[in-house]
């Protein structure tokens, strides 16, 4: 592998756990303003965060490559409302689709086939998360972030109906 392509997989990690450990933050204050649905809908977006960067890892070792952890900055803890929560959501969730889209052009300059093959996993990933945090966020935009709508999403969240959702979330991961 191509030394600029391998620093730039390693320098992703940070994006998938940082997204992780401020999607489990986000659950918990979720927890804490007594949305149990919206809160179990958040811990799983952490989980399947760490499922992409254990994604990247296990491509980097099957190549025999270096992974080099990296730091985690300390997540935000606190947020206005739901609505503020999602839209971070949906601009991290951006943030890591240019980074991916980055990668599989750099793959395909270094002539890495193996690399673009793993990351169009992501491309297509990518696009469903951007589609279900946007659909969660007009959702709650119309619902409102506090009374019967909010209970409404909540209660939606907690049945597994995500809106916007495609059937790429049910791929294996």
């Amino acid at each position: 592998m191509k030394t600029e392509l391998l620093t730039k997989l390693n320098e992703h990690l940070r994006l998938e756990f940082r997204a992780a450990h401020e999607y489990l933050a986000m659950s918990i204050w979720l927890s804490a303003h007594d949305l149990p649905g919206f809160s179990a809908w958040m811990r799983q977006q952490s989980s399947d965060e760490l499922g992409h960067a254990n994604r990247v890892i296990e491509h980097l070792l099957e190549r025999n490559q270096p992974v080099k952890l990296p730091a985690i900055p300390e997540p935000p803890t606190d947020w206005p409302d739901p609505v503020a929560l999602v839209a971070h959501v949906l601009r991290n969730e951006q943030e890591v689709t240019a980074s991916i889209s980055a990668l599989y052009e750099a793959a395909g300059q270094a002539g890495d086939r193996a690399a673009q093959i793993m990351l169009q996993w992501f491309v297509n990933e990518q696009m469903e998360e951007e589609s279900s945090a946007r659909a969660l966020l007009g959702r709650l935009r119309l619902a409102g972030s506090t009374g019967l709508g909010l209970l409404l999403v909540d209660q939606e969240l907690a049945t597994g109906n995500v809106p916007g959702a495609a059937t790429a979330k049910n791929a294996p991961q």
